[in-house]
């Protein structure tokens, strides 16, 4: 999904996007006015043609699942536009880790730009997507910490002996009052993958030592190398998802 290439000195071609969470500002469109007048003037100081405004009325940034934000990000797969331009991030997302995805999914190695009115983040220029790399490792940070704080919730309840439910996790099996209790031959898969992830292997590579050695999935097929991250990531919490 990378940007169509075009001619040396052509001029961007933006998408904007805008968007207001609550009916009353939608309704009022004061906010939705004061945007789109933002992004027409940055288009005019920065020579960026831009081709169309979409638009989320009333609509939260809770999830990217949004009618507009999709309308402009396609409108960057077809190739009608170079960039997408937002008066702010936070019309774009509020969450940390939504804007890692945006950013590992769209405008990574250039594929296309994020412009930015309030920030002044322009990923065409190297500032800029130094600051857009900042804000990926930071969304990244925060990925690896909710699974830090999961890993030791779980740590904790199997400790308890707690459980909430469904298929008991690889490496255990339900007792008779339904309690979690360690098995042995998966707890010895799952402390075999961590030992091998420590010594540099690859997940593919752990996946196919793990093969050699007649270890396999709970389903009897060979460990996939996401079925391995689960895994290692679970070995020194001695606990693993369900493989």
């Amino acid at each position: 999904m990378r940007a169509t290439k075009r001619p040396a000195g052509a001029r961007t071609r933006a998408v904007g996007y805008i968007r207001v969470s609550l009916e009353k500002q939608a309704e009022g469109g004061v906010s939705l006015a004061e945007q789109r007048a933002r992004l027409e003037a940055y288009a005019r100081l920065y020579e960026i043609d831009l081709v169309a405004v979409e638009v989320d009325a009333g609509v939260s940034a809770r999830s990217l699942e949004r009618p507009g934000l999709g309308r402009a990000l396609e409108r960057l797969r077809k190739g009608s536009a170079d960039a997408l331009l937002v008066c702010k991030l936070d019309r774009l997302t509020r969450s940390v880790r939504d804007l890692g995805d945006l950013v590992e999914r769209w405008f990574a190695q250039g594929r296309f730009a994020l412009l930015s009115v309030s920030e002044q983040i322009d990923t065409r220029t190297a500032g800029g997507r130094l600051v857009l790399n900042v804000l990926a490792s930071v969304a990244q940070w925060e990925r690896e910490a909710t699974g830090e704080r999961t890993s030791a919730a779980m740590r904790h309840m199997a400790a308890s002996g707690e459980y909430t439910g469904g298929e008991a996790p690889y490496g255990f099996a339900l007792d008779a009052d339904g309690r979690l209790v360690e098995v042995a031959a998966e707890q010895a898969v799952i402390d075999e993958a961590g030992v091998l992830r420590a010594a540099g292997l690859s997940l593919r590579e752990v996946a196919a030592r793990l093969e050699a050695r007649g270890m396999r999935s709970r389903a009897g097929r060979p460990f996939a190398p996401a079925q391995v991250a689960r895994m290692v990531r679970r070995a020194g919490a001695g606990l693993a998802e369900a493989a």
